[in-house]
C-alpha cells in the first residue's frame, strides 16, 4: 500500500530556520496546519516543536489541536458561515473577518459562551479574495470595536491565493498605515499587522519588509522550504519534509503506443500518437495509487531516470525505459511533493501516514 511520510528532523530544520528569521525581526507567527487535514500524529509533531499558534480553515482540525494541547492559540483563517459560528467560537481563539454581520454573530455567540473572541480584520489589497475595501475600513472598525466579547487584535491581508497578486513593500506599507490611522482616530491599540502567508517571506529575506509588519501565517514554506517568488528552495531549508512511497504492483515490457481505436479516457483525454514510437517498447510499472488520491502533476520522482505517463482512478503508470535500476514488482518508488499533491494525499483515507526521523 502507498504511504506518506513526514520527516520530523527535516520539519524541525525548517521550523528552526523560520523561528530564527522571525525572532530576529521581532515578528510573531503562527503555523497554518490545513495541509495536515487534522492528522493527529502530524499535528502532535508541530506542537512538539514548540508551536503555540496554529491556523486552519477547518473547525474540526482546530478542535483536534485543542484535544492535543488546549493552550495552543487556534486561529480560524477564512470567513465563517453563519451556521458554524457557534463551533468556531468554541474551538478558535482568533478568527479572520471581513463581514459586519458575521462579527455581530460572533459577538453574540462569544457572550453566550462567556468567551473573549479575538479577530483580525482582513483588508483588500488587490488579490480580490476576502477583505474590506481600504476606503471603508475606518467605518467598518467604528461599528465593531465596542461589540461585547470581541477584541480586535490585528489587521491582515491575503495575497497570491486567487489572482496571483504578489505582495510588495508598497502594499504592506499601506496596510501599516491603515493601522496607524485607526489607532489615532479611535485611541485604540491594534497589536498585529498580519502581512500574509509564505509568499511574503522573500520580502524578509531581501530586506524589503516594512517595519510595521509584525505577524505572519506560515504553511507552505515550513513544509516545503520554498521561496514562492522564485519557486526555488531557500538555502538552509528542506524541500522533502513529505515523501510519497508507492509500490510497484505490475512490471511488464509493453509497447510505447496503445493498440486499437482511440477514444477519450474517463478523464476526457485522448492519447496522442507519435508515429516515431511505432514498434518500440519499454518497461512500464503500475503503482498502487491513483487520481483518487493525488494528481501525478504534483509528484516529483526522486529517481529522475523514469517518467510518469498517466493515471487512472487507482493506478499511476510509469515509463522505466530500459529499467536501469532493475526495479521489480514489490519495490517502492519515492516522490517529493508539490503542495497540492501533499494536500490530496493527506486528505485521502486510503494512504497511510507515518512519521520518520
Amino acid at each position: 500500500m502507498a504511504y506518506l511520510t513526514l520527516n520530523k528532523t527535516k520539519l524541525k530544520t525548517n521550523f528552526e530556520f523560520l523561528k530564527k528569521l522571525f525572532d530576529e525581526k521581532s515578528i510573531s507567527w503562527g503555523v497554518v496546519s490545513k495541509l495536515l487535514c487534522g492528522n493527529r500524529t502530524f499535528l502532535e509533531e508541530l506542537i512538539n516543536l514548540g508551536v503555540r499558534e496554529i491556523h486552519d480553515s477547518r473547525i474540526s482540525n482546530l478542535a483536534m489541536v485543542k484535544t492535543i494541547n488546549p493552550d495552543v492559540q487556534t486561529v480560524y483563517i477564512k470567513p465563517v458561515s453563519k451556521r458554524n459560528v457557534g463551533k468556531m467560537v468554541e474551538f478558535a481563539d482568533v478568527s479572520l473577518n471581513s463581514e459586519l454581520d458575521t462579527i455581530h454573530w460572533i459577538s453574540e455567540e462569544a457572550v453566550l459562551q462567556k468567551k473573549k473572541h479575538k479577530i483580525i480584520i482582513m483588508v483588500e489589497t488587490g488579490d480580490l479574495r476576502e477583505g474590506v475595501m481600504g476606503e471603508q475600513l475606518v467605518e467598518f472598525y467604528s461599528q465593531i470595536f465596542q461589540l461585547p466579547n470581541i477584541e480586535v487584535i490585528g489587521l491582515g491581508t491575503n495575497l497570491n491565493c486567487l489572482n496571483g497578486v504578489m505582495p510588495s513593500t508598497d502594499k504592506l506599507i499601506q496596510l501599516s498605515l491603515y493601522k496607524q490611522i485607526i489607532e489615532l482616530k479611535f485611541n485604540k491599540k491594534i497589536p498585529w499587522v498580519s502581512a500574509g502567508t509564505s509568499v511574503t517571506i522573500p520580502l524578509i529575506l531581501n530586506h524589503q519588509l516594512p517595519l510595521g509588519i509584525n505577524h505572519f501565517r506560515v504553511g507552505e514554506t515550513l513544509y516545503f522550504g520554498l521561496d514562492l517568488f522564485e519557486e526555488k528552495l531557500i538555502e538552509g531549508m528542506k524541500a522533502d519534509v513529505f515523501e510519497l512511497h508507492a509500490e510497484i504492483i505490475e512490471m511488464q515490457e509493453k509497447p510505447l503506443l496503445p493498440v486499437g481505436n482511440l477514444a477519450a479516457n474517463p478523464q476526457g483525454e485522448v492519447a496522442e500518437i507519435d508515429t516515431e514510437l511505432y514498434g518500440k517498447s519499454s518497461f512500464r510499472a503500475i503503482l498502487d495509487i491513483g487520481l483518487l488520491d493525488v494528481d501525478p502533476k504534483y509528484l516529483i520522482p526522486k529517481d529522475q531516470s523514469f517518467e510518469i505517463l498517466g493515471a487512472s482512478s487507482d493506478m499511476i503508470i510509469i515509463n522505466l525505459g530500459e529499467n536501469p535500476a532493475e526495479y521489480k514488482v514489490g519495490d517502492t518508488l519515492n516522490f517529493e511533493l508539490k503542495y497540492m499533491g501533499a494536500l490530496g494525499l493527506l486528505n485521502s483515507d486510503y494512504v497511510d501516514k507515518k512519521v520518520i526521523s
